[in-house]
């Protein structure tokens, strides 16, 4: 069953704040515990309260604290190697949008073509209009339909 997705905006009522607060900094806690015990790495998470003097720290005082001395003796370059920025995982995220419309738009492209062709509508000289590139891909779209045909008829063929 799947979950409704939550905005993501302040939570004005105190209460529910608080309860909000506690329920995931738990659930945090527990994750980092997993991470570390699961894949054998250092992690550590602080987490400091809005209401709380002190700091919440996992999975011990003493665990965060060598974690984050290791961390801070690592040089600056090995330091940011993984880490990403804004502007690189917003590149990122542009890249793969602009990959997968470009999918999209040439498997609407093909099914637009297939339709036509099924339903008669194409003009007879609708293949001499056609570019290099366009005649390439439904070639490509034949062959590949071909190869599926031919797949299913071997399929069904054996008992």
């Amino acid at each position: 069953m799947t979950r409704k997705k939550i905005d993501l905006a302040y939570i004005k009522n105190d209460v529910a704040r608080k309860t909000t607060f506690k329920k995931r900094k738990s659930g945090l806690m527990k994750k980092v515990s997993e991470l570390s015990i699961l894949c054998g790495t250092d992690a550590c998470a602080v987490i400091y309260g809005q209401h709380q003097a002190n700091p919440d720290v996992s999975p011990c005082p003493d665990g965060a604290l060598r974690t984050i001395t290791r961390f801070k003796q690592m040089s600056k370059m090995e330091r940011s190697r993984n880490i990403l920025n804004r502007e690189s995982f917003l590149m990122q995220t542009i890249l793969k949008a602009d990959e997968k419309l470009k999918k999209q738009m040439n498997d609407n492209q093909e099914k637009e073509m297939m339709i036509q062709a099924i339903y008669g509508s194409l003009p007879a000289d609708w293949l001499q209009k056609l570019s290099h590139v366009d005649l390439n891909d439904l070639w490509l779209s034949v062959e590949k339909n071909i190869e599926a045909i031919e797949e299913m008829m071997t399929s069904l063929e054996k008992p």
